[in-house]
């Protein structure tokens, strides 16, 4: 970490792993001074020390409490960086590294559940992926994990280079490349330039796994040294064959060319989880897993929460695909709803798609028409900045109905919706749909 040692001194065992957060210090654990846009750890010094902690890495030395060792370094963040890259190089395992527009922690989810039937694997929690997320996750790797498996966000150019700095993929996998954070990245090509960075970081032993529909595959494989997997529904060397979409998940068979066919499901439901599902087969492939442990693997798969999943409230079925919303996730979301069995209505409620800048009035518009020609239900959209949306929806023929704040929204649904009827949530974090889910059906 390049640090210097100017209080404490002696043999100093942290077995408490690495911590940010006063808050949940493990006990003996190394604890990272961060600054935030409203908060400065250095502050909270004298609660890192009482709740226990082994060590203090700080840049601000007048802030330092008496009586417990400090490592001094220029910027904590790039400490934390300097320090997971070292570790993650003398844990000598493989890594995969998972990146795209949307998908990326379901794809995570899905891969970790494929190689858990052989492996000890340790995978990014949640979605802490970014560049202090991403070395936490690292430095989380015990010495008895045998698989590391990292998610890599960014919403900004230049975000996901260190992080492959931090990580050396052997494998790494793109799972598509949307138009989230276009208003930062400022077209698609460069969100596919950003993404490409895992391809770039490979060496010509590494694989690269990317679904058949994605029209950068060829413009990836021409920036890699590695091999170049393409995996998809219907087509690619390890495709998803005779779908069957249900209310409970999905089926199909699972064919891997050269090597065989084996029925397989996973226990949620949409065409794109099928897809995010055949990049978890392909990464388990290259790493020597059978036909059959791979569909294992994926019929246990438990995602992150947000991620399509659902629960009944009065007989009522409720979608909770709350986590994020861009374009392409929306589109997906409306595509699941529209394949999904439903003895009553089917309604969608979507919220605003953040960082869309100049992008968002056409992209309103778009998935408006596309609510249409699905020929969903019922459409509620919340949120000012999505109004568009509903007037494309309903110049379209559906029925809409618009609310600028969650609880009109919510009392609508209670009022409105009936036993046997599917309601499906979407929207950016910023427009917190999970807070109109919970309540109008509160589980």
């Amino acid at each position: 970490m390049q640090a210097s040692l100017p209080q404490g001194g002696g043999e100093v065992m942290i077995t408490g792993g690495v911590s940010t957060d006063t808050r949940s210090i493990p006990s003996a654990a190394l604890f990272f001074a961060l600054r935030g846009e409203n908060f400065d750890a250095h502050d909270f010094l004298d609660q890192a020390k009482a709740a226990g902690a082994a060590a203090l890495v700080i840049d601000r030395i007048e802030s330092a409490p008496a009586g417990v060792p400090v490592l001094l370094v220029d910027d904590v963040l790039i400490a934390l960086q300097r320090l997971a890259r070292w570790y993650c190089a003398e844990l000598d395992l493989p890594v995969i590294a998972i990146t795209g527009s949307n998908g990326k922690t379901s794809t995570k989810d899905l891969t970790r559940a494929v190689l858990s039937q052989k492996f000890s694997v340790n995978a990014t929690q949640g979605n802490l992926n970014n560049h202090i997320g991403l070395p936490l996750s690292v430095l989380a790797t015990g010495g008895d994990h045998e698989i590391g498996i990292f998610e890599m966000g960014m919403n900004h150019p230049g975000e996901i280079a260190p992080l492959c700095e931090i990580v050396h993929p052997d494998i790494s996998v793109i799972t598509n490349v949307g138009t989230a954070h276009i208003e930062n990245m400022g077209s698609q090509q460069a969100i596919a330039d950003e993404k490409g960075e895992v391809a770039r970081a490979l060496t010509q032993n590494g694989t690269l796994l990317i679904p058949t529909n994605c029209e950068y595959v060829e413009y990836y494989r021409d920036r890699t040294s590695g091999k170049v997997l393409a995996v998809g529904n219907g087509n690619g060397a390890i495709r998803a064959e005779e779908l069957k979409v249900g209310e409970k998940g999905s089926s199909f068979q699972l064919v891997i060319d050269g090597v065989g066919s084996v029925p397989a499901s996973i226990p949620v439901t949409g065409k794109h989880m099928v897809s995010n599902a055949m990049l978890a087969a392909g990464v388990g492939h290259v790493l020597g897993l059978s036909l059959a442990e791979i569909a294992a693997g994926l019929a246990t798969a438990e995602l992150t929460s947000g991620r399509l999943r659902q629960y009944v409230h009065a007989g009522i079925q409720v979608i909770d695909d709350t986590y994020n919303a861009n374009p392409e996730s929306v589109a997906a979301a409306i595509e699941t709803l529209a394949e999904l069995p439903a003895k009553g209505k089917k309604v969608i409620c979507l919220g605003v798609m953040a960082e869309l800048g100049e992008h968002a009035s056409a992209a309103y518009q778009k998935i408006g028409k596309l609510v249409s020609t699905k020929k969903l239900d019922q459409l509620l959209v919340v949120g000012t900045a999505a109004q568009e949306m509903a007037e494309s929806a309903r110049a379209s023929g559906t029925s809409v109905e618009f609310f600028e704040n969650a609880p009109a929204a919510a009392d609508w649904l209670k009022s409105n919706t009936r036993k046997g009827e599917l309601v499906l949530f979407k929207g950016s974090r910023a427009a917190a749909m999970e807070r109109v889910m919970t309540l109008a059906y509160p589980e």
